[in-house]
């Protein structure tokens, strides 16, 4: 072989903008560089290289060739000139590895990478391009060994050795320890290998690479439960084998995120158990991404499939609300009702509603005793009135109108309208308490306020828009046209797709025709989940959402809780680092 060797003409630079081959490409039309190194046997530090060879290969034809000795600027050991029969004298002339880099880069481009054992090859490859300086084009890469071991069974070859897989099928070039030889003999045993992938359903190269990956036997027997599913948004459903939903997802691409369940990037516990008992799966297509989103939560919040941890439940949300009576306090409940004078929430869970309720005992002389004071009857006061933390309303030591001023109304302003006298208490507290270096008490209060605002901020945020009757938003849909979305009350009423080209009145007509009636409830929520509320404001809050119609002004108080946004993100990230602190 001449010290420099280019079957194929030498190409221009290497263009930076390279991406990787689509996944979904059928494997007869990908294109593949078929790619072997010699070395000098070392760790790939950036050198070592001594010859490469390289084929590219489609749909079974040789596209072109590139092959070349390389100067690896050491001296070769003389086990490696015995087993691959490369001198030092060969390798003088040959040009430095930072020298054949562009043209291999640009060779290898727009191309799916093949080796054999393709950790070796590329890790060489890789450290080359970083110590010379060039960008590594991250192509995706065949491995043929692992390939083997997925496609050949034990009594048909006894090992995946580059020589015993060229014999098995009958490669036209022998494997010589020469990198050109060697890489013509992978192409041949390529072609073998893919033959055989089509009796396990692979027909794409993004399926080969996953298949050559290890997958456990039951997401390769299940593999075929992700056919026929459209390449579209919505929701998708896992069923048993007597129809029960055993979990449900969305995705922009039905067919492309379910058979990441079959991959080897998918080794959570509990979806291997749920791929056993699953027998099909079930597509429900949606217009675009926000109605995909909204079915998902609803038939997760119907069914509660056992393998979804998140959303199961919309119906186990709490409230912290003022109890009737002359001197009310605050109770935790299930339920809140038109005839409630103040209320926060919704709350996810019990204990965020009692940070709250530890928030407001703090900022405001609100009673925490649970009796049932009587105008008429005097009953024993409690520690926290000896203390001075409490107004001893049980006492009669203060008329319902000065409890109501000083206490009840601070906590209903803070709820819709606001916050600032409970914030300014809380933050007086907390300076105090800083000033006398008791930073772990101004840190509980700290967590305290967090609690007080994000409740707040949530609650008023979602009854500004669950007070809308109705609104119709839009934004530009990707493959044109525009998504096209219509909200009663905080809930999702209908949805579709205007088509490109056409104006969307037409489109937003017919949905409104066939839409959801919504009714008015009480309470921030009064028709939808939580969740599914929130969904909706996500999606109309991007920059590229446009509103169409509303029935009512969109709006939220100016000196409301949104204005503490800032603060709550400080609480917040201030509790998230002292707990991140806590557990180093």
């Amino acid at each position: 072989m001449a010290a420099q060797e280019y079957l194929q003409p030498a190409l221009a630079g290497l263009d930076p903008t390279t991406e990787g081959v689509d996944p979904a490409l059928p494997l007869y039309a990908t294109t593949f560089v078929v790619v072997d190194l010699e070395t000098t046997g070392g760790a790939p530090d950036g050198g070592g290289i001594t010859e490469i060879g390289a084929v590219k290969v489609r749909g079974g034809e040789e596209l072109g060739v590139l092959a070349t000795l390389v100067n690896p600027g050491v001296p070769i050991p003389p086990f490696i000139t015995v087993l691959t029969g490369i001198t030092q004298a060969m390798l003088l002339p040959a040009p430095p590895i930072e020298q054949v880099l562009p043209s291999f880069l640009e060779f290898v481009s727009d191309a799916v990478l093949v080796a054999h054992n393709a950790p070796y090859d590329v890790g060489f490859l890789k450290a080359a391009c970083a110590k010379h300086g060039y960008r590594w084009p991250n192509p995706r890469v065949l491995d043929t060994a692992a390939l083997a071991r997925r496609v050949l069974l034990r009594d048909e070859v006894p090992n995946r050795k580059l020589g015993t897989l060229a014999a098995y099928f009958r490669a036209t070039t022998t494997p010589t320890h020469r990198a050109l030889d060697d890489a013509r003999a992978t192409v041949d045993v390529l072609h073998g290998l893919v033959g055989r992938l089509g009796g396990h359903r692979v027909d794409t190269i993004g399926e080969a690479i996953e298949f050559a990956r290890a997958v456990t036997p039951t997401q390769r027997r299940k593999r075929h439960l992700a056919d026929g599913l459209p390449r579209s948004p919505g929701v998708y459903i896992f069923r048993a084998a007597d129809d029960r939903p055993l979990y449900v997802g969305t995705s922009r691409d039905i067919a492309t995120r379910v058979r990441n369940y079959f991959t080897a990037g998918e080794k959570r516990a509990r979806i291997s158990e749920m791929l056993a008992a699953a027998e099909r799966v079930e597509a429900l297509e949606c217009a675009h991404s926000l109605e995909a989103e909204v079915r998902e939560l609803r038939l997760i919040g119907a069914h509660a499939p056992p393998y979804n941890r998140r959303s199961k439940f919309p119906e186990r949300v709490v409230w912290l609300k003022l109890t009737d009576g002359p001197y009310p306090r605050l109770s935790v409940v299930r339920e809140i009702s038109p005839g409630d004078r103040a209320y926060l929430g919704p709350f996810s869970s019990r204990r965020a509603a009692e940070l709250a309720a530890a928030g407001f005992h703090d900022a405001v002389p609100l009673r925490q005793c649970t009796h049932r004071l009587s105008l008429r009857t005097v009953t024993p006061a409690c520690a926290l009135a000896e203390l001075g933390r409490c107004l001893a309303p049980c006492e009669h030591r203060i008329t319902p109108q000065e409890y109501d001023a000083r206490a009840v109304t601070p906590f209903a302003e803070s709820t819709t309208g606001d916050p600032q006298p409970v914030v300014d208490a809380l933050l007086a507290r907390i300076e105090a308490l800083a000033a006398g270096q008791r930073y772990e008490e101004a840190a509980v209060l700290r967590s305290r306020l967090a609690g007080v605002l994000r409740a707040a901020v949530r609650m008023q945020r979602l009854a500004a828009l669950t007070g809308i009757a109705e609104l119709a938003a839009a934004r530009p849909a990707a493959a044109g046209g525009w998504e096209l979305a219509l909200v009663r009350h905080g809930r999702l009423a209908g949805a579709g797709v205007s088509p490109p080209g056409v104006h969307p009145r037409p489109t937003l007509a017919t949905i409104r025709a066939t839409a959801e009636t919504v009714l008015a409830g009480h309470g921030p929520v009064p028709a939808a989940s939580p969740e599914e509320s929130e969904r909706i404001l996500s999606w109309l809050e991007r920059p590229e959402t446009r509103l169409v119609e509303t029935s009512a002004g969109w709006a939220s108080p100016v000196a409301g809780a949104g204005r503490f946004r800032d603060l709550l993100t400080k609480a917040e990230s201030a509790a998230s680092h002292q707990l991140w602190s806590e557990r180093s």
